[in-house]
């Protein structure tokens, strides 16, 4: 695909997210506990080192039985022994006889079917059924049942989750092979910016950006970096200069625009990074510039604070997941739940408030004062991709939304 370099041209929202995707990048395999592999990518196939369950697995507590006695009338069993979870394996020798058995132990030899207490009473060490109801095997996960030895269990490329993190332990997996993140520098710039725990002069304003930046990666697992400089391009050339050869991934927040100090695109320029585009047809977010020098990829989002949080959800996000070998794809779909007008010929990223009703996900968009209102995010819950192209949206349409909630 060509990139467009004119600076004046807004490319859109699809072009932007097909050349990024384009530019992807592989850092490496690392190799870490597997209990911090949590929400890391996978990067070997993970093979049953024995059957699942390893053995005849009882599955409630009760007695274990011959199911053949059984069917042949018997009710009353005398106790022969007992099996606990974790106990060798032992022998009921005559199988007119059961044995006592526990959750997770296995089965003992000799024995077939396991009738839980609930349906049982004991006297005198004999256990007498309380149920005409029996059936071969009952109760028992039979060895091999879920996998068997050899089998794959997780592949190449899988998200880690809880679930996983089980199975990494159950196969003995102590350590685990991941994808390794890149390195990640996070910069502010502007004199106006101070730090958190300072109070801002009356034409000052704290530095909030950086820090949703740090958050949202951190969802990642990326442990990211963070810097400010001020508004001196010598400065910024000589600090920048030695970021890019120190990180993998550099992300500005601001000095993006065509303000009289917004020195960010020229200095990069300078530097050696090549712009791949500089100005999207969206709102917000329209001077989102991005470029890479070799395999050093810098996103540059405006300054605004809904600006910075949106860019990095719609564009960050996905890139990093195709680095890292996860299939891109936005499957979150919503329907808009009022007719909304927005006219610039611009993709919209509509602040929306969702609802699951029935299955569905409504949308309802939230009233904001623009990019610069970081606090409307707070009743928000995503947004949702209106594309250009038209200036009416019609309740009842599906759009797809990006949500920055976990319980969405």
């Amino acid at each position: 695909m060509s990139v467009c370099d004119t600076s004046n041209h807004l490319i859109s929202v699809p072009e932007v997210t097909e050349i990024i995707l384009q530019q992807t990048e592989n850092f490496g395999v690392e190799e870490v506990p597997f209990m911090q592999s949590l929400y890391r990518v996978l990067k070997e196939s993970i093979i049953a080192d024995r059957d699942f369950p390893p053995f005849n697995r009882v599955s409630m507590d009760g007695i274990a039985i011959c199911f053949e006695e059984f069917q042949n009338g018997r009710t009353q069993f005398k106790i022969e022994g007992i099996q606990p979870a974790g106990a060798p394996q032992i022998t009921v020798k005559n199988k007119e006889n059961c044995a006592e058995v526990m959750t997770g132990a296995m089965l003992p030899k000799g024995v077939d079917t396991v009738i839980p207490y609930e349906l049982i009473e004991i006297t005198n060490g004999n256990a007498v059924l309380k149920t005409e109801t029996v059936k071969y095997f009952q109760n028992v996960h039979q060895q091999g049942k879920d996998r068997k030895k050899n089998d794959l269990i997780l592949s190449k490329n899988t998200l880690i989750s809880p679930a996983e993190i089980g199975v990494l332990a159950t196969v003995g997996k102590a350590m685990v092979k991941v994808a390794k993140n890149p390195k990640v520098m996070i910069i502010s710039t502007g004199d106006e910016l101070v730090e958190v725990a300072k109070t801002p002069l009356v034409h000052q304003i704290r530095r909030s950006n950086v820090y949703t930046l740090v958050v949202l990666l951190e969802n990642l697992k990326i442990k990211a970096n963070t810097i400010h400089i001020n508004d001196d391009k010598q400065e910024l050339l000589q600090t920048i200069k030695k970021l890019v050869e120190q990180y993998d991934v550099l992300l500005f927040s601001g000095a993006v625009s065509k303000g009289k100090f917004d020195y960010i695109p020229d200095v990069l320029n300078q530097l050696g990074v090549k712009k791949l585009f500089h100005r999207v047809s969206q709102r917000p977010g329209k001077p989102f510039w991005f470029g890479k020098k070799e395999t050093k990829t810098v996103f540059a989002f405006p300054g605004n604070p809904v600006s910075t949080f949106v860019s990095c959800l719609r564009y960050f996000y996905p890139w990093f997941k195709k680095s890292v070998g996860l299939e891109y794809k936005n499957t979150n779909f919503a329907i808009l739940d009022q007719d909304y007008v927005f006219k610039p010929d611009l993709t919209y990223f509509l602040q929306v408030k969702l609802r699951n009703k029935n299955g569905k996900i409504y949308a309802t968009p939230i009233t904001g004062n623009g990019s610069g209102d970081l606090a409307n995010l707070v009743e928000a819950d995503a947004f949702l991709e209106l594309p250009k192209g038209r200036n009416e949206y019609k309740k009842g349409e599906v759009f797809n939304y990006i949500s920055f909630r976990q319980n969405i």
